[in-house]
């Protein structure tokens, strides 16, 4: 209990008071979790990368597929001959020196070609989709990490304004306490020293109620940057964390060895990973293989010596035909690189194995935090009802005299410690449970 309390109150003695944000509770706009949540997924930056990037690998496969199409193209060529070429001929056993070609030459016409056995084109296209896919897993794996973070966050803002309402409580207790041991000063009742030793418990409470308060106002920033907002918008989180008291009694405890890890994306994320480089090996080979590709072209031709253009006959010329390519030497090369791709497999088989082990020890832990906050919270609860009935005797017993002011010190204390904990009991259970739901990929 001593554990939980010190923690509890070394963050709000640590951090440094800060001035509230001054909010006018009519323009103010009331969120609860799901709501931070639904925020978040449509403000977080990080969310709205993730989306680019789907699209981005969405255009390149289309990209891959229009490579399987039809690629036609228009060309133009213009030759100016500066010196043409002679040849010589014998006639009548004399030889003779004879010019071939024209000044001028044009050519325009249209080119296209359709690979028909091109094995590398099929297996980028299914690398483009697994390049697909794996950007998908990307972004649920960063929608259920900033989930994660949220709910983290907001039971840390729970907690925190939970506890300062505790400390508000006790504040209001002690001064009350103060006053009636100033009347009973007044009335001779009391002595001076008692006095004075509740004025000094009621000026040592603002430290820490000025360090709560600031705590509160701290946690509700960080919850405002997670979810993608402006920390000075006027925003109210609502909720405390005696409402998911319920969750706790109602939940079921599971076994740590029947939960199923299928939904972990950094699983599945290696799961595509390993695809890849399978499909990359494949590629490899057919690099190696021959291909087959249709082309054919359909070109104007015409030679003049002049620029006269409307003189100009023009002729047609096409062609048709088919091209193969056969690697003979490639092999030397590719059987090196199928052999650094087994590697590459073998690693990524062995960083699953020991990331699934990893998960099962985090699943584990998860399991028993949660164990332990369900057993703890329903011993913290008594001892909070306990410590309350307690304070409540001895505060009338004081009050008539029948206690001294040690004694009500005491039980205002154990009051205080037990609320306090009674809160991180449910806290613990939340944050385990959160834990556990990230690590099983549950969204």
């Amino acid at each position: 209990m001593k554990k939980y309390v010190g923690r509890i109150l070394i963050l709000m003695i640590c951090v440094q008071p800060i001035s509230f944000l001054s909010l006018n509770a009519q323009d103010s706009v009331h969120v609860n979790l799901s709501k931070a949540i639904e925020i978040a997924l449509s403000e977080n930056p990080n969310i709205r990368i993730a989306n680019r990037n789907i699209e981005a690998k969405k255009y390149y496969k289309s990209e891959q597929i229009a490579s399987l199409f039809p690629s036609i193209s228009l060309s133009s060529s213009y030759q100016r001959t500066v010196k043409k070429q002679k040849m010589t001929m014998q006639f009548g056993g004399n030889d003779m020196e004879i010019e071939v070609g024209t000044s001028n030459n044009y050519a325009a016409g249209i080119n296209f070609s359709l690979p028909l056995v091109a094995a590398p084109t099929w297996f980028n296209l299914k690398l483009s989709e697994l390049d697909v896919n794996l950007a998908i897993e990307s972004a649920r794996a960063s929608k259920i990490s900033l989930v994660n973070e949220i709910k983290k966050a907001y039971y840390t803002m729970l907690l925190a304004k939970d506890s300062y309402q505790v400390l508000l409580i006790n504040y209001a207790n002690v001064e009350l306490n103060a006053k009636t041991v100033l009347d009973k000063y007044n009335q001779g009742m009391a002595s001076e020293f008692d006095k004075l030793r509740t004025e000094v418990q009621v000026k040592n409470q603002k430290p820490q109620i000025i360090s709560a308060k600031s705590t509160v106002e701290l946690a509700t920033m960080m919850l405002k940057v997670l979810i993608g907002v402006d920390i000075n918008e006027p925003i109210i989180f609502d909720g405390q964390l005696a409402d998911y008291e319920s969750e706790l009694q109602n939940y079921q405890t599971i076994s740590a060895n029947t939960l199923n890890l299928s939904g972990n994306s950094d699983l599945k994320q290696l799961d595509i990973a390993q695809k890849q480089l399978e499909m990359s090996q494949k590629l490899i080979k057919s690099a190696a293989c021959p291909t087959l590709a249709f082309s054919g072209n359909y070109q104007y031709m015409t030679m003049a010596n002049d620029f006269k253009f409307s003189n100009y006959n023009w002729f047609p010329y096409s062609t048709v035909g088919l091209s193969l390519q056969v690697p003979i030497l490639s092999w030397v090369g590719t059987s090196y690189k199928i052999k650094q791709s087994k590697l590459s497999i073998a690693n990524l088989q062995d960083q699953k194995q020991f990331l699934e082990k990893n998960l099962r020890v985090g699943i584990s832990n998860s399991m028993m935090n949660i164990d332990n906050a369900i057993e703890e919270l329903a011993s913290n609860k008594e001892t909070m009802m306990q410590a309350e009935e307690a304070y409540n005797i001895v505060q009338k017993q004081f009050e008539v005299g029948m206690a001294t002011w040690l004694d009500l010190n005491s039980a205002e204390l154990a009051m205080t410690q037990s609320r306090l904990l009674y809160h991180q009991s449910i806290y613990n259970f939340l944050t385990a449970k959160t834990e556990l739901e990230n690590i099983l990929g549950n969204e």
